[in-house]
């Protein structure tokens, strides 16, 4: 069975200034900030081929990316799978699958109407967006 293998990402909306705010959790709680502005933590223990990182970032709060406050991104080790999965469970499937150069991503709406990102990824590279 097609199963969640952890946390692909967190992300939120900012109210005032994103950059700040990345500021102040790196300053006060010690995330460690990439160049594009978010932050990649590791857990060792995931045996997928990007070796179980989760994606960090704060978006602006004029952001299309997602509509509510916040978005968490769920790792899922067969995306296709897990879809006939939840599919075959009456489960609204908003769009996806899609391919980028990191992963397959699918997007489904929660029984609260909140939109879930599914991600089961891959290690970044530009010929993974015709997978």
């Amino acid at each position: 069975m097609a199963k969640v293998t952890g946390i692909g990402g967190v992300f939120f909306k900012s109210t005032r200034d994103d950059k700040a705010l990345s500021d102040w959790y790196q300053r006060h709680l010690g995330i460690q900030l990439e160049p594009w502005g978010g932050a990649i933590l590791k857990w060792p223990e995931d045996k997928s081929e990007d070796k179980g990182l989760t994606v960090w970032n704060v978006a602006a709060k004029d952001s299309a990316w997602f509509d509510a406050p916040f978005m968490i991104n769920y790792r899922v080790d067969n995306l296709g799978e897990l879809l006939a999965q939840l599919r075959a469970a009456g489960v609204q499937i908003v769009k996806g699958p899609e391919s980028h150069e990191n992963g397959k991503f699918a997007w489904i709406m929660d029984p609260d109407g909140n939109k879930v990102e599914l991600w089961e990824p891959m290690l970044w590279d530009e010929k993974n967006k015709q997978r």
